[in-house]
């Protein structure tokens, strides 16, 4: 489930600036297998699955509804450093299974108590999930034999390459972990679709984004989901703040003429969704369509409260 301030926009032609539209607020209200139970002091109490977990989350900055021995009772908490790339560990309160079974859609997901307190899905991205499987199931019926090609980069573990794939897209996920593909390719197989369209690739994202350029290829929709910092299976460097400009600057060459979307997300960096919108603005400047942008936030179960969890810019063009 899903919210969004928008009120009805126009979109503006190709060869013009997109029509712009911000602030944003796209919600997420959780689904049978994830809720967002409390928040407060630096810390959130999610359910994933059959089990509740406390990690840090320092932006929020409230005080919990829930009484502490209702977070006591959780499952699994994550210890430590609070910064998102930082160090830490998982202490749990009874058996765990390492590994456990959840679905969105057609889509079955496996939960792992990852390092830097992951748990192998970001749940507020839901909101781009169902914008995406609308986009896709609107166009391929007007496709005719034509595929529909999705470009999503740093994929992790694959469940917006899945989704779109099940509705019929044909989709290019690539990521620099090969941990993460086969991560990703767990969740295909574990969701019985294997036989979907989707190219599994491990490789510096930057350095396969060029390569497409260099081959005249195109795509009809681009998802991008990078982190602040990382590097590459050969240790490329990637550093949110210097390499997204010439990233987007390459991706805008590699959307079809009658391209549907690209959608941008940033976690973790000190910048507002302002800075992320302009650079996207000035990098599809000619694009026509609409361009809209601001946070990604979840809705508190059972409350009146929202957590904000990332930063997002995406365009349409139509």
């Amino acid at each position: 489930m899903t919210r969004t301030d928008t009120t009805s926009a126009s979109f503006s032609k190709p060869g013009s600036a997109p029509q712009q539209n911000w602030p944003v607020i796209l919600e997420t209200a959780g689904w049978s297998d994830y809720r967002l139970l409390d928040m407060g002091r630096g810390r959130k109490l999610e359910r994933y699955g059959r089990y509740t977990i406390d990690r840090p989350e320092p932006q929020a900055m409230g005080t919990p509804r829930l009484d502490d021995t209702t977070w006591q009772r959780a499952d699994g908490v994550f210890t430590g450093d609070t910064d998102e790339e930082g160090p830490g560990r998982w202490k749990f309160g009874g058996s765990v299974d390492e590994t456990w079974q959840m679905s969105y859609g057609p889509a079955r997901y496996i939960g792992r108590f990852m390092s830097f307190r992951h748990v192998g899905v970001f749940p507020e991205q839901a909101a781009h999930w169902d914008w995406v499987n609308d986009k896709v199931k609107q166009d391929i019926p007007r496709r005719g034999d034509r595929p529909l090609k999705i470009l999503n980069l740093f994929g992790y573990t694959g469940l917006a390459s899945i989704l779109p794939a099940a509705h019929g897209a044909h989709v290019t996920h690539v990521d620099a972990s090969k941990k993460a593909i086969t991560y990703a390719r767990e969740n295909q197989e574990l969701s019985g679709l294997e036989d979907l369209p989707i190219r599994w690739i491990c490789e510096d994202a930057s350095k396969f984004v060029a390569r497409e350029v260099r081959r005249g290829s195109t795509y009809d929709g681009i998802i991008l989901d990078p982190p602040k910092y990382g590097r590459g299976p050969k240790g490329e460097v990637w550093d949110l703040y210097t390499s997204l400009p010439e990233m987007l600057a390459n991706l805008q060459q590699l959307l079809a003429k009658d391209a549907l979307f690209m959608i941008l997300t940033a976690y973790a960096i000190r910048s507002s969704f302002l800075s992320v919108h302009e650079l996207m603005a000035e990098t599809l400047h000619t694009q026509g369509g609409l361009l809209e942008s601001g946070e990604l936030v979840i809705r508190e179960d059972q409350g009146e409260r929202a957590l904000s969890t990332s930063l997002f810019s995406r365009w349409s063009s139509r």
